[in-house]
């Protein structure tokens, strides 16, 4: 019953972000009347969020009252750190693509236009900034196996960085090292904002293009990061930016990648396996990959030293050398 009415929980976690139910509750509203004056809602409409809410453990009642609970409290609440309200909307206007699931399977090829190939596309001004949050606990990670914050002036490479999270987190935790963003012009605009917000726009430069065609160039960088890419191409997708990537860090230098790994055998773990359902519908050539895919890939491209670590996401960072 809880994976047949999945969508049920998902629509109400997003509507509720949608008019900031979770902000309200924070900011003191406690009771159904004055949520919905705060959000502008109807009584029964907001009623019926907060007992959804209440019944999804994402909202407490204690006397009558309404709280968040604390894991609301740190990820629902905007302007958080970790705030992953945005991330659900983004699911949730992606919502009408599930239902060509049965078609998709039968065909394998998507009904809709491949995002990857629409670089312009407005769908990116959404995600990038919506799934930012998902990849600090794998930026931390990586940065302590690396020792990032003790590297002195280092210099970074971030390909389809996105909004700039990995540059922002690395640049705060070393004040000598500086960083290069290739990725879109439009999501490198969005990159600058929030590496800005991170006081550390001095050291931040962007490369606006697509990496599939733009030179990376030879013995630059000390570190390079390939974060939540490699699940959207192909497997000689992958194997040529590993070569360029292979290319563009010095001798000795680590290439990070960060993405949904799952096992050889493909029994685990749960999130990357229900994920590749999501490259199915939206991608041509998109899957989630196997360690043992990584690992050729890499190898095929110069890495010797390839490690494999879990994180406290559902992401596997890879370290390649």
């Amino acid at each position: 019953m809880q994976i047949t009415t999945g969508n049920w929980a998902q629509s109400i976690l997003a509507t509720s972000a949608i008019h900031s139910l979770f902000n309200h509750l924070e900011a003191g509203a406690d009771t159904p009347e004055q949520v919905a004056k705060a959000a502008e809602l109807s009584q029964r409409g907001t009623q019926a969020l907060l007992d959804g809410l209440v019944g999804l453990g994402l909202v407490e009642t204690r006397g009558g009252r309404y709280h968040n609970t604390p894991e609301a409290a740190a990820f629902l609440v905007e302007g958080k750190p970790g705030y992953l309200g945005g991330f659900a909307k983004v699911i949730f206007a992606d919502m009408p693509i599930r239902a060509d699931l049965p078609q998709v399977a039968r065909t394998g090829v998507p009904v809709t236009p491949e995002r990857a190939d629409l670089p312009e596309n407005p769908f990116w001004e959404q995600l990038v900034p919506a799934i930012a949050p998902l990849s600090v606990p794998s930026a931390l990670a990586a940065a302590q196996r690396l020792g990032l914050a003790e590297a002195g002036p280092i210099s970074i490479l971030d390909v389809g960085g996105g909004s700039g999270i990995y540059s922002s987190v690395w640049l705060g935790m070393n004040p000598q090292a500086r960083s290069t963003q290739l990725d879109w012009a439009n999501v490198n605009r969005i990159a600058h904002r929030l590496v800005a917000e991170h006081g550390v726009a001095d050291r931040f430069h962007t490369v606006d293009g697509d990496f599939h065609t733009t030179d990376f160039g030879t013995d630059l960088y000390d570190v390079a990061v390939y974060s939540h890419i490699a699940h959207q191409e192909s497997p000689a997708d992958n194997r040529a930016v590993f070569a360029k990537f292979r290319q563009a860090l010095k001798p000795g230098g680590t290439l990070v990648v960060n993405d949904f790994v799952v096992e050889d055998d493909r029994s685990g773990p749960p999130f990357p396996l229900i994920f590749h359902t999501t490259m199915l519908l939206q991608t041509t050539q998109g899957s989630t990959w196997t360690r043992s895919d990584y690992h050729a890939w890499l190898s095929a491209a110069g890495f010797t030293d390839i490690q494999f670590h879990p994180t406290p996401s559902p992401a596997t960072i890879v370290l390649a050398r």
